[in-house]
């Protein structure tokens, strides 16, 4: 069985947890881009780690459930509804045959996720079914293509009921002034301390300029002493700065390689929460060190058994 897309929203893709061992040949990894949220929503249903759900990217989303299940909604409150009645994220929800599930525009959060009991069914390409619209790789049938009205997302029936939620202090608050920390990059040594110490010190705001590729920012620019490096492979998180002095945090969708100068690097789950923030919002950088990323990578992978 299946849910049948109405309308498929602005942005909605397929997502497991990424397309692994293919950076070598161009391919990039794909995956969520709110790791945070993609774990717990199939946490509280508990599927498989890295079952496939719907990433939905600021709502319009209608689906009609043609068979009863259990899903979970995390990330964003796109302000869905279930029939007639306002569902909220950070929890499960039990559908029947029939039921009709949309969802409006952001309240708070930019990214919504959506995990059905047993996971959604799909083919992989290259070990992974994660949808990366520019390499024509995943999705639906496998070439890269956002969801289309019409489009049916399989699913096996679930008749047991799941009742669960998020625990308050797991629950992010996306419309706080959000401070990332920074692991000093390949090129730190590029920027004298002054463009360093300004880093650190400025505000910078999300641009329209942002999508599952990278995050534009704009504030205080900051000028490397050269503007372009021999180009060379590019980490999750990466900050390049190009010659307009404007960093770019590249998130799943990144190209492999670049010839920008690199100033530092973001958590995958610092990156995570970035991908929640619309244009406008606020961002601070800090220092940190790579043991304080690694840290909350075990304390985050322990908190579900990964």
């Amino acid at each position: 069985m299946s849910f049948e897309v109405l309308h498929p929203g602005i942005l909605t893709l397929l997502q497991d947890s990424g397309r692994f061992g293919y950076q070598h040949l161009g391919v990039t990894t794909g995956g969520p881009l709110d790791e945070h949220a993609f774990v717990w929503a199939n946490h509280l249903l508990g599927n498989v780690p890295g079952s496939t759900q719907l990433e939905i990217t600021y709502g319009l989303l209608q689906l009609r459930c043609q068979a009863d299940t259990t899903i979970a909604l995390t990330g964003a409150d796109l302000g869905a509804r279930l029939n007639d009645r306002p569902v909220r994220p950070w929890r499960t929800y039990v559908l029947q045959k029939g039921d009709e599930l949309s969802f409006a525009t952001p309240v708070a959060g930019l990214r919504c996720y959506l995990a059905v009991a047993g996971g959604l069914r799909t083919e992989s390409r290259l070990g992974s079914c994660a949808t990366v619209c520019r390499e024509g790789l995943g999705g639906i049938d496998g070439t890269g293509a956002k969801l289309k009205p019409g489009d049916r997302l399989a699913f096996e029936p679930q008749r047991t009921a799941i009742d669960a939620r998020v625990p308050d202090w797991a629950i992010p608050d996306y419309d706080r002034p959000l401070e990332l920390g920074v692991m000093p990059g390949y090129q730190h040594d590029e920027f004298d301390i002054v463009k360093r110490t300004k880093l650190f010190s400025a505000s910078y705001q999300v641009s329209q300029n942002m999508d599952r590729m990278g995050y534009r920012l704009s504030g205080d620019a900051i000028q490397p002493r050269r503007n372009g490096i021999v180009s060379e492979g590019i980490a999750y998180g990466a900050i390049q700065i190009p010659s307009d002095g404007q960093p770019i945090v590249l998130l799943k969708d990144r190209q492999t390689i670049g010839g920008y100068p690199k100033i530092g690097c973001i958590s995958a789950l610092g990156a995570g929460q970035l991908a929640q923030r619309g244009p406008g919002s606020v961002v601070r950088f800090h220092p940190m060190d790579v043991s304080q990323a690694e840290a909350q990578r075990m304390i985050f992978n322990h908190t579900f058994g990964l």
